[in-house]
């Protein structure tokens, strides 16, 4: 009996991916551990190995083929022994198929409404060809839209209300070409008539939602190219914004002074040792400096070092520093796992490593899922100082600016000095204010003192 090679989830909130390349082509044999196919999801591009032994009897989705869903067949194998032939004209014949979907209950007439014609129409047979009722959508303001599954999943990801696009099929059922058409601002039904968009509502602070109509009737026809989300924009777009609505975050800011790190790091970059090819082994940078403080001080107030759930909070072991990479196509956090018992120079070289696959796509989700708390530095682009977006289940992350001289005041005289603003972004639910500025003075007394990191 053929196999089915299904899409497989990459990870635990993986719903859709790319198929990016078949590394095995139809006829070819195959041994469980090969591997057969690269798959992009929305932050890496990973391996995909077979399980099973066979030979390749049909490939059912190209590469280079988007947003396919996760357990959709992508090709058939041939067990040993089995007919390549009759295995490939039988090819996704096992998929399983989608159970029916209950029918939605018909709506209760009004108040006041004539029974006696909605009666009458209910007793008179449908004719033999017409389509099956489909499942309905309820929207905000208690409207069902009929829409197709596929559907409602496109527009799930891409942030559309399907009560906003018109439907161009049977009986207005809202089909996945709607929701295509949608994401390019067209199809979209002028605001007072799209259900689900009552009179008065709000977007996520406060002020008048705007729809994609109204936003493109603000430019010119031609003024502006129109670029599709990808996947990845659409994920930072949708955790970023959960995150603010969902998590009470304040924020504290400090001034470091960079004299003692500086000189510090000038001469064990000057004492580093060359490899075969007269290269020095490392050259740490602040930020390498930065990474490590911040792991430190969460085991100094281990209170800090914490995930809140619903139902207890998690307290971390080791501190697991996720480090902001910025990408041409988004950003990415890749984690240096147990930062507070690596040496600078190990976390140096790693984070260099990680970073250079994150650009090629090459991350586990294993190694940017999950940490502690992060570090985002922006201080090569002389950003003085910002605040910055906490990624969950992470409770805290640590914006970092530029370093520059300022003038300063010591035993009464001014002074220039080194001077880098960092400002802590914390989730009140777990860290409390005294206890967040617990956390970020033990970073300043460690960037201040670093020979503490090596004690």
């Amino acid at each position: 009996m053929p196999i089915n090679i299904l899409m497989p989830a990459l990870s635990p909130t993986m719903e859709k991916g790319n198929l990016a390349k078949w590394l095995k082509k139809e006829g070819d044999k195959v041994k469980s551990g090969d591997v057969i196919a690269e798959i992009e999801t929305d932050k890496a591009t990973m391996e995909v190995e077979a399980v099973d032994e066979g030979t390749i009897a049909k490939i059912l989705v190209a590469e280079g083929t988007q947003d396919v869903a996760v357990n959709a067949v992508i090709a058939v194998l041939a067990a040993d022994g089995e007919d390549v032939k009759a295995a490939s004209s039988g090819a996704g014949a096992d998929k399983p198929k989608p159970a029916p979907a209950a029918e939605a209950p018909a709506p209760k007439p009004a108040t006041g409404a004539p029974a006696p014609a909605a009666a009458s129409a209910a007793k008179a047979p449908a004719p033999a060809a017409a389509p099956a009722p489909q499942p309905a959508a309820a929207q905000s303001n208690g409207a069902r839209v009929f829409s197709s599954p596929l559907a409602r999943r496109l527009a799930k990801d891409a942030g559309i209300e399907l009560g906003r696009i018109n439907g161009s099929g049977p009986h207005g059922r809202v089909v996945a070409a709607d929701v295509e058409k949608a994401k390019s601002g067209g199809g979209l039904k002028a605001p007072a008539a799209a259900a689900g968009a009552p009179a008065g509502a709000t977007g996520a602070i406060g002020a008048p939602a705007m729809s994609d109509q109204q936003i493109l009737g603000l430019y010119e026809q031609g003024a502006y190219e129109s670029v599709p989300h990808d996947s990845m924009r659409r994920t930072i777009a949708q955790r970023l914004t959960a995150a603010t609505n969902s998590m009470p975050t304040f924020y504290l800011t400090v001034d470091c002074d960079l004299g003692k790190l500086s000189s510090a790091r000038e001469e064990i970059n000057a004492a580093a040792g060359k490899d075969k090819d007269g290269k020095p082994l490392y050259k740490l940078s602040v930020n390498d400096f930065v990474i490590k403080a911040m792991a430190i001080a969460l085991q100094k107030i281990p209170e800090a070092n914490v995930s809140w759930t619903e139902a207890a909070m998690l307290r971390h072991k080791h501190s697991d520093i996720g480090v902001a990479v910025a990408l041409p196509f988004g950003l990415i956090t890749p984690i240096i796992r147990q930062a507070e018992i690596k040496s600078i120079s190990a976390i140096s070289n790693e984070m260099k490593e990680l970073a250079a696959r994150a650009k090629a796509k090459k991350l586990k989700p294993n190694e940017y899922q999950g940490g502690a708390s992060s570090v985002s530095n922006l201080g090569m682009f002389g950003i003085k100082d910002f605040t910055a977006v906490i990624n969950p289940p992470q409770s805290s992350i640590l914006a970092v600016g530029t370093g520059e001289e300022r003038a300063v005041v010591r035993n009464g005289q001014i002074v220039a000095a080194t001077i880098m603003s960092v400002t802590l972004s914390c989730d009140h639910r777990a860290i409390d204010g005294a206890l967040g500025a617990e956390l970020i003075t033990a970073f300043k007394k460690l960037i201040e003192n670093p020979v503490m990191m090596v004690v």
